[in-house]
């Protein structure tokens, strides 16, 4: 790795020219495929299978002959044959690191680290808080689980730049308040939802976030907030920091993609992922710049090399050139796959209704959403607080927000229920229940 040189980590990979960066990309998935192929039983067998082998791939498009796998593929060959799986490429011993998923769309899985792989991901992150600013004279908090989290060793990648580092964990707001007041970081790292609470309850317990702290920016991660520009600024505004929102997928590694100064997009760390997008439809892959299920293989990853992984996440991928000058694509996360529900044929992420319920002043922020069937058809209630001082009747607030969310996404709510400031069970130290399933019936899409 080269030294720091301005803004960036490292100047000649975030700025190399898109024809050598695709050729690096290149050279990297003939060599992963190769080592999959030949060392991970559950690829030859796919492969096999499918009737391909490494040797067909001479240019990147040629990836979209392979197959693809998903979380159910991870789960299914997990502990199969050894420790780590089928879809494991090197021996236990060569392993230092695993960290596991939340489990929370089925049996958690693992994703296992050799050093090289950890080292790189490390550095990976040092380019991401460098990208944001971070610099050796920040102190940094680390508000992330540490609990096989593949978050929690992100705080290395901190170290490693130079910065002082508070690893604070999932502590208590009280105890973080704390933190924040005594130590006074400048940079902390949390979820979009606990960043707006952790304010609120910084002003409840008599702190002004803008004056009785020294935080000067904010990363946050884990839900779409970070992405949806009407949650970053009432973030930013409530607390006078700068927001950027960083993501990651615990079957990669911590954080894969990261905003710039300009805030368009992630930037992703190309010279490790390659990027597809998957109509959600018809399966068939998508050219840049259309929206779509993103699909990730890992090009230097050989503890698990993940080949064509469907990571569930719907969003695009932008080539075009960004200002802050790095070339390497930008993704533009709209949701997640099972997340999305459609009412009318029309397709309705949760994101989409945050950003409504963020604009709206008489609201607190706070809101819940349930979907459910009737008539055979998938119908969908938004629940709200009402802002302390708005006078307003309840139900002239109701058809505000009504109106407000059939204009943003095309169909409106069913019915929009009113709490009083604090009546929804939603705030959560770390990521929020937003989504509550009622269906009986599975609708496909």
């Amino acid at each position: 790795m080269s030294a720091p040189d301005g803004k960036y980590w490292n100047k000649e990979l975030e700025t190399l020219p898109r024809e050598q960066l695709e050729a690096k990309q290149l050279e990297d998935l003939k060599e992963i495929v190769q080592f999959a192929y030949d060392h991970a039983p559950y690829y030859k067998r796919s492969f096999d299978e499918a009737g391909v082998k490494p040797s067909d791939i001479h240019t990147l498009k040629d990836i979209q002959k392979f197959p693809f796998i998903n979380k159910k593929t991870q789960r299914d060959t997990q502990g199969v044959g050894s420790f780590l799986g089928e879809l494991a490429a090197v021996p236990e011993e060569d392993v230092v690191f695993v960290s596991t998923s939340s489990g929370s769309t089925g049996v958690p899985t693992m994703s296992p680290f050799t050093k090289k792989d950890f080292d790189e991901f490390q550095d990976t992150e040092s380019r991401w808080f460098y990208q944001i600013g971070m610099r050796k004279n920040d102190r940094y908090v680390h508000a992330l689980n540490f609990s096989l989290y593949v978050g929690g060793p992100d705080v290395i990648g901190a170290q490693n730049l130079g910065a002082l580092c508070i690893w604070g964990g999932t502590l208590p707001s009280e105890r973080l308040l704390f933190i924040l007041k005594t130590y006074q970081p400048t940079i902390i790292w949390t979820s979009p939802s606990y960043a707006w609470q952790l304010g609120e309850k910084a002003i409840k317990a008599g702190y002004d976030p803008k004056k009785d702290f020294s935080i000067k920016k904010i990363i946050v991660a884990g839900e779409a907030g970070g992405s949806i520009d009407s949650t970053r600024k009432a973030i930013e505004d409530l607390w006078g920091a700068e927001v950027f929102d960083f993501y990651g997928l615990s079957d990669i590694f911590g954080a894969c993609a990261a905003m710039c100064e300009a805030k368009d997009g992630l930037h992703i760390a190309e010279n490790h992922i390659l990027v597809e997008t998957r109509d959600i439809h018809t399966g068939e892959i998508l050219p840049p710049g259309e929206t779509g299920e993103l699909v990730f293989t890992t090009l230097r990853k050989h503890a698990r090399p993940l080949i064509r992984f469907r990571t569930g996440d719907i969003g695009r991928i932008d080539y075009t050139p960004c200002k802050c000058g790095r070339t390497h694509g930008r993704i533009h996360i709209q949701g997640r796959l099972d997340d999305m529900f459609i009412v009318s044929a029309v397709n309705v992420f949760p994101s989409d209704i945050e950003a409504v319920i963020h604009e709206l002043k008489e609201v607190t922020g706070e809101y819940l959403i349930r979907i459910f069937e009737k008539d055979f058809t998938c119908k969908y209630a938004v629940e709200v607080e009402k802002a302390s001082g708005n006078t307003e009747t309840d139900e002239a607030l109701a058809e505000k927000v009504s109106a407000a969310l059939k204009a943003r996404i095309g169909v409106k709510p069913a019915r929009v229920v009113v709490h009083p400031d604090g009546g929804l069970n939603t705030r959560s130290e770390h990521k929020s229940k937003r989504v509550i399933d009622e269906r009986n019936i599975d609708y496909n899409i």
